[in-house]
C-alpha cells in the first residue's frame, strides 16, 4: 500500500493564521497543507514541498509550495509542538518565494522557539487589540497591556 493524503483545511486555517504574522512573504494562494497516511519514513513529522524551476516554467507560475504532515506522528503532538513544527516548515520558505528552500543551518530548534515565543506574544496582542475595540473595559485593557509588555521584555525575541 503507497502513500495516501488528502487536504487538511484544518492545518491550512493555522497555517495562514501563523503566516500572516510571522511569514507576510508567503503567498498563502500558494501554500497548501496536506496530511498523508502509510509513510514508512523514521522519523519524519513533516516536510516542506516546492514546485521546483522546471516545473514553473512548464506551467507558466510562480512558486508553489506543499507542507505534508506525516499523520501517525503529527496527529498524536501537542498542540504547541504541532504549531512549532508548522513553524520550522514555513521558516522553509524564502523570501523570494521562487521554490528554493532554507535549509537546516538557519531553520533550527533554537530559531524555531524563537519565532514560537513571537507568534505566541503576537497572538497575545491580536487578542488585546481585539478586546479593546470589543470595549471590554479600560481597567482589563491597562493589565493585559502591562502583562504583554512584562512577558515581551523577559523574553527578548525581537530581532
Amino acid at each position: 500500500m503507497g502513500i495516501k493524503y488528502e487536504l487538511a483545511e484544518d492545518l491550512q486555517e493555522q497555517v495562514n493564521d501563523i503566516a500572516k504574522l510571522l511569514f507576510p512573504h508567503v503567498k498563502l494562494d500558494s501554500v497548501v497543507c496536506l496530511r498523508s497516511y502509510g509513510s514508512s519514513s523514521r522519523g519524519t513529522i513533516a516536510r516542506c514541498h516546492a514546485l521546483g524551476k522546471a516545473m514553473q516554467l512548464a506551467l507558466g507560475r510562480k512558486g508553489f509550495y506543499a507542507i505534508e504532515v506525516i499523520s501517525r506522528r503529527f496527529d498524536k503532538m501537542s498542540e504547541v509542538d504541532k504549531v512549532k513544527t508548522l513553524i520550522h516548515e514555513l521558516m522553509h520558505i524564502p523570501k523570494t518565494f521562487g521554490g528554493g528552500f532554507i535549509h537546516h543551518d538557519v531553520v533550527h530548534e533554537r530559531n524555531v522557539e524563537m519565532m514560537f515565543q513571537r507568534y505566541i506574544n503576537l497572538r497575545k496582542k491580536e487578542r488585546f487589540v481585539n478586546s479593546i475595540i470589543k470595549g471590554e473595559g479600560a481597567e482589563k485593557a491597562r493589565e493585559e497591556s502591562k502583562r504583554i509588555e512584562i512577558d515581551t521584555l523577559k523574553k527578548k525575541w525581537w530581532f
